[in-house]
């Protein structure tokens, strides 16, 4: 019988517990966090110890074949990132050139690869000046980053960092900060050996042009009507080590759309990365001034009511209704007022019942005493009719309960 070294049996043991495979699953913010490395913006991933921060970069380098190359910004010197003097013969005529970190020569020289800057919010405000210029210009020295590497950073809150210090805001507004939370069954899955795989979403080539056009017109469509919002630096501490606007972190609000426009992602996913751009409430207000602009046109939903496409998700669907009532409303004619008809008819038949409430009591109202009462308000009077009961008796449930307090 063979003899084993204890530690070899470990190594082996090990070996077994390191052996995992990877699997296409749907990650919101993996997607996000590819779609921002994708677009060769720094990222800056918060979340409490222990999350799986530093296990997804790397598996995301692996993903991509790109070198990891991790630093830990709290353990290292400004000097570590803004370069050592090197003085040479005749530092009067030739100046004092600044030596780069080993690091920072091995990226320049693979040519590509994955920076990680972890435990930032450690990282002494000395330090966090000293990044400046590696994040923004990815300048370290006298050295500059070839264009291959993209630089993500992690960050634990203040409340759970080791005498953590709040981000700078210059350091904070070069950033785009996804919170990074677990997910109950990809921890459980990943356990048993299979994790979701990290790929750079494809862009569709088709896309391009129309993405760029609709980040431009959506970015510059809301700052023309909001101009307080082009640069707004948050009065707390707090805020200020966020994301907030300004005209660096809208330009990259706009490169982010425009990417995420021709991956084809989810709202969710753009919505993690406009809000972590510029914040909670500039992005809220653009992904609304977005999804207007992506409402069909009342005017083409009137002219072909059988066959109008009407959107899927209900607050855009309601908001078409809407517009539609209110086209008619503009211009009443009796051709118009039947064909809003047959759309709300459609609108019942492919959707919620309850979306057409509204716009049916709506247009109701704009009917002209000579006009004949068509056809397919017998089919929404049902619905109407089914609504405002339901409301009736939510009224008196709530009533009740308020009675019985």
């Amino acid at each position: 019988m063979p003899s084993y070294a204890p530690l070899d049996v470990a190594g082996e043991l090990l070996d077994l517990l390191r052996d995992t495979t990877t699997e296409p699953r749907p990650d919101t913010q993996l997607e996000a966090l590819s779609l921002a490395v994708a677009a060769d913006l720094p990222v800056l991933l918060w979340g409490e110890p222990g999350i799986g921060k530093t296990a997804a970069l790397t598996q995301l380098a692996e993903s991509l074949d790109l070198p990891l190359t991790t630093v830990i910004a709290s353990v290292h010197e400004p000097s570590d990132f803004s370069g050592l003097p090197v003085i040479g013969d005749d530092p009067a005529v030739q100046g004092v050139p600044m030596a780069p970190p080993d690091w920072a020569v091995r990226l320049v020289r693979a040519g590509r690869g994955l920076l990680f800057l972890d435990e930032l919010s450690t990282a002494p405000p000395a330090v966090q000046a000293a990044l400046l210029r590696l994040v923004l210009e990815r300048r370290i020295g006298a050295l500059r980053l070839p264009p291959g590497v993209r630089i993500v950073a992690a960050a634990n809150p203040r409340s759970s960092a080791a005498d953590g210090w709040e981000l700078s805001p210059p350091l904070a507004n070069r950033f785009v900060h996804l919170q990074w939370t677990h997910d109950h069954e990809v921890v459980v899955r990943g356990l048993g050996g299979t994790w979701p795989r990290a790929t750079l979403p494809r862009l569709d080539p088709e896309r391009l042009t129309g993405a760029v056009d609709l980040a431009r017109r959506a970015v510059c469509g809301l700052l023309t009507t909001r101009p307080t919002l082009v640069h707004r630096l948050p009065s707390g501490e707090s805020g200020r080590g966020g994301p907030w606007p300004s005209p660096r972190s809208w330009d990259m609000t706009l490169r982010l759309i425009a990417f995420a426009t021709a991956a084809g992602s989810s709202r969710e996913v753009l919505s993690l990365l406009v809000r972590g751009s510029v914040g909670d409430g500039p992005g809220l207000e653009l992904l609304a001034g977005l999804d207007r602009m992506e409402l069909p046109d009342p005017e083409e939903l009137l002219a072909d009511p059988a066959g109008a496409a009407l959107p899927e998700r209900g607050d855009l669907r309601q908001a078409a209704l809407d517009g539609v009532v209110e086209a008619v409303r503009r211009r009443p004619e009796r051709s118009r007022w039947d064909a809003a008809w047959t759309l709300l008819v459609r609108a019942l038949e492919t959707g919620a019942p309850d979306l057409v409430v509204v716009p049916a009591t709506a247009l109701a109202a704009l009917r002209r005493a000579e006009w004949d009462v068509p056809e397919a308000i017998e089919r929404l009077a049902g619905a109407v009719d089914l609504s405002r009961r339901a409301d009736r008796a939510t009224a008196r449930a709530v009533a009740a309960a308020e009675a019985g307090r």
